[in-house]
């Protein structure tokens, strides 16, 4: 269970709490810990409606797997598709992450060859790089507590700042919320490896909470220590606040060590990230919903090698030609359909297969169409557009083999 739980923290402690924190305070200004408590609760109900879907099928694809078995076919190839294409957008932008805190002035091509570099690590098998995922894990969870640290005892804290004032629209403390759920959903990955993970029917139940609680607990800390140094507005307008909250708080020998943290931490979401969609490819091609070939599982190392190679070469050049903010965008409408269709699928569930309280499914499938819906415009526009071609490509599909 380690193993499940470090790769879970691997793909939420990551960029998310460098980079959502800025603009989630742009959209709730002081109503951003009433987001991330939003966020939260959203991601807890998404959590247990995977669990105990992941226990009764153990099988490589997450929600694909569900979607499929609970719903119906078309709502499985849904969940798959929503998730390849929205989660291989979220690697580009965590590549970009990389490039951009690394090295500025060439962050394409740090990107691209982070890419190279984790799909070589991710080829050779999931024991290798859950030990990799656990060390960066560790590296992140020092820088972030040295930031906690440092912003707590320094002299800049303001009590006042935490105080909930007229700025905190319902529809602003919604959008933050949104975007703060990106930073959440990781632990999805636990459920796609499910092929992978010894006894997964009682792993994958226990790995998926745990993980979810120390990321919550984590970022909270996180939050409330940057907004007491420097405030909903000052947070706002910062591009890296972690950074700017290390010098608020007087500690300009963190600066370099957050940016190095931050950096890290991408590496660790990318890491994780690219092995969950692959597995998700994976099972996608065994059902023909994607090209059969991506199928093969490598005979030696037991990964599948096409789907990981592919799912690396289109990161890489995602990661070459697009702009990290429209790929973040791109990606948030995704994941929020991705677990609405696991909330669905976890409401069929009978008591005798495990059923969660009816509260949790029912709560968590309002709270991804909500959150989904209030994100900024154009995110909903392409997201609902790349759900379209989703539905085209699946109706293709039928009437092709039909006609065979």
């Amino acid at each position: 269970m380690p193993d499940a739980v470090t790769i879970g923290l691997g793909s939420m402690i990551g960029a998310g709490v460098f980079a959502a924190l800025a603009p989630a305070a742009r959209a709730a200004g002081s109503g951003l810990l009433l987001g991330l408590a939003l966020a939260a609760v959203v991601a807890y109900c998404n959590a247990t409606s995977s669990a105990r879907l992941a226990a009764l099928y153990p099988a490589s694809g997450g929600t694909y797997v569900y979607g499929r078995e609970r719903l119906g076919d078309f709502w499985g190839h849904l969940a798959g598709w929503a998730f390849v294409v929205g989660k291989t957008a979220s690697c580009a932008a965590l590549a970009l992450t990389v490039g951009t805190y690394i090295w500025p002035g060439q962050a394409h091509a740090v990107a691209v060859a982070a890419v190279v570099a984790l799909t070589a690590v991710n080829y050779t098998g999931v024991q290798k790089s859950a030990l990799l995922t656990r060390i960066i894990v560790a590296v992140v969870l020092a820088v972030l507590a040295a930031v906690v640290i440092a912003s707590l005892t320094s002299g800049a804290v303001d009590t006042a700042h935490l105080d909930i004032d007229t700025d905190a629209t319902a529809g602003g403390v919604l959008q933050a919320a949104g975007l703060l759920f990106f930073a959440f959903a990781g632990y999805a990955r636990i459920a796609t490896l499910g092929e992978e993970i010894l006894d997964p029917a009682r792993t994958i139940p226990r790995a998926i909470p745990i993980a979810l609680g120390i990321t919550l607990v984590v970022y909270a800390l996180v939050a409330v220590s940057v907004l007491l140094v420097l405030g909903p507005d000052g947070l706002a307008a910062a591009d890296a606040p972690l950074t700017e909250a290390a010098r608020a708080a007087g500690a300009d020998w963190l600066v370099p060590v957050v940016r190095v943290g931050a950096a890290i931490a991408a590496l660790s979401s990318l890491l994780a990230l690219i092995l969950g969609v692959s597995r998700t490819t994976l099972a996608m091609a065994r059902d023909h919903h994607l090209p059969h070939a991506l199928a093969a599982v490598h005979p030696k190392f037991k990964v599948p090698h096409r789907a990981e190679l592919l799912i690396g070469a289109v990161v890489a050049i995602a990661a070459a030609t697009t702009d990290v903010r429209a790929a973040i965008g791109f990606s948030s409408f995704g994941v929020l359909a991705y677990y609405a269709i696991a909330n669905a699928s976890a409401w069929t569930l009978t008591p005798a297969e495990g059923r969660p309280a009816r509260i949790i499914p029912v709560a968590g499938l309002a709270g991804c169409i909500v959150l989904a819906f209030a994100l900024p415009l154009p995110s909903v526009i392409i997201g609902a557009a790349v759900l379209v071609i989703g539905a085209a490509a699946y109706a293709t599909r039928r009437v092709t083999t039909h006609r065979q």
